[in-house]
């Protein structure tokens, strides 16, 4: 969804209304007349529900599939295992989830590198610097979910090669037992009590939460959307005075008392607070105070899918009430929010369990995403060797 903690990877949208898999494959994709309607319409070319001929028909196309192949999407990121086995029992279809520690541009590599193999990935969950990326390249199906309508217009493709699905924001996580006092801005972890402990849990270059964590941190020292380097002179800093690890946060090296300062999305470190505290952590969670940065993760269908069926009835699930109620229960803000909300459909339990901000976030274009890819791409090694 390392991005190289699970999935990392990055944005677009109003949360306030409310990211190299080259391995070698072998075997043919399933062949995709098996799920066409009777007039010959191919599930491969279907741009929504009804240009298929209706949801019945797409469920029973997917079943005739049989499999959804993902790739780069743990169960503990954002509720995505609960999200997994809903849609298994509710269709009956088997979901491969392969590699869920990959990044969003593992999820690219896989689907350039295996083309016409059965084991690409049908479907992406990308930061949306990514989504652009791979849109760009001509990599994504157009499709339009029942509820694309309701999705904000700053949310999504006007093409509908992608669209948010789910976000948060960047977040400082803590090991209270392990730090004394936990920093709650990027300020504070400048401090030398935090010496060789402070992390992210991936490297920006590939993880849409480690460039969101660059680009916060960008904005908290006088950067701003069209000056990354910022965030770059930072994390030099940190490098420089003794701060910074190079280990990448996951859960394992949390316990392990490896990173006892992890910066990552609200919704993940919220989620690992929980369970920590079964395993005796008290895990702290503040979204900084001087650097508030908010990123959702992009959904998209890749246009080769060996089962597209099963891609686009996958879609839909994530994008109907229930699926997006199960992002809000792993601390994630879903793109239909403010929709549901005014529907009377929201969970507003698990809302009122997200981790509290103030002020309301506003995001990057993507020109703006593009340079800010282009700088991190050339300077993070240098700002963080030596």
């Amino acid at each position: 969804m390392t991005v190289s903690l699970p999935r990392n990877a990055v944005l677009g949208g109003s949360l306030a209304v409310v990211a190299a898999l080259a391995l070698s494959a072998c075997g043919a994709a399933p062949d995709k007349a098996s799920t066409t309607t009777k007039d010959g319409k191919g599930a491969a070319s279907a741009t929504s529900a009804a240009d298929f001929g209706g949801m019945d028909a797409l469920v029973k196309a997917a079943k005739k599939e049989g499999t959804l192949h993902i790739i780069a999407v743990p169960r503990d990121w954002a509720n995505y295992g609960a999200i997994i086995d809903g849609f298994q029992k509710k269709y009956g279809l088997k979901v491969q989830d392969e590699s869920p520690d990959g990044t969003s541009q593992d999820e690219i590599n896989a689907v350039t590198s295996r083309k016409g193999q059965d084991r690409t990935p049908d479907v992406l969950d990308l930061g949306s610097s990514f989504a652009l990326s791979a849109a760009q390249q001509g990599l994504l199906a157009p499709y339009k979910v029942a509820s694309y309508a309701d999705l904000p217009e700053a949310q999504k493709d006007p093409q509908a090669r992608w669209f948010n699905d789910y976000g948060g924001y960047i977040s400082i996580g803590c090991d209270a037992k392990r730090v004394k006092q936990c920093p709650t801005s990027f300020k504070d972890l400048l401090k030398p009590e935090y010496k060789g402990q402070v992390a992210l849990n991936g490297n920006p270059t590939k993880s849409g939460s480690a460039f969101g964590g660059v680009f916060a941190a960008a904005l908290a020292n006088g950067g701003s959307f069209d000056n990354i380097q910022s965030g770059l002179d930072f994390f030099g800093k940190l490098k420089k005075n003794g701060n910074y690890t190079p280990v990448e946060s996951t859960p394992a090296t949390v316990e392990k008392g490896e990173t006892p300062i992890s910066i990552d999305w609200d919704y993940l470190n919220a989620g690992y607070a929980k369970e920590f505290k079964s395993k005796g952590l008290d895990w702290k969670v503040a979204v900084p105070s001087d650097g508030q940065y908010a990123q959702y993760y992009s959904q998209a269908i890749n246009k080769d899918a060996p089962h597209p069926a099963a891609a686009r009835l996958w879609q839909e699930y994530l994008y109907s009430t229930e699926g997006q109620n199960m992002w809000l229960q792993g601390y994630a803000r879903p793109a239909l929010m403010a929709a549901m909300e005014k529907a009377g459909t929201l969970d507003k339990t698990a809302a009122a369990q997200l981790p509290k901000v103030t002020g309301t976030p506003s995001f990057p274009t993507e020109d703006q995403q593009s340079k800010a890819k282009t700088v991190i791409a050339q300077g993070w090694q240098k700002a963080v060797s030596g």
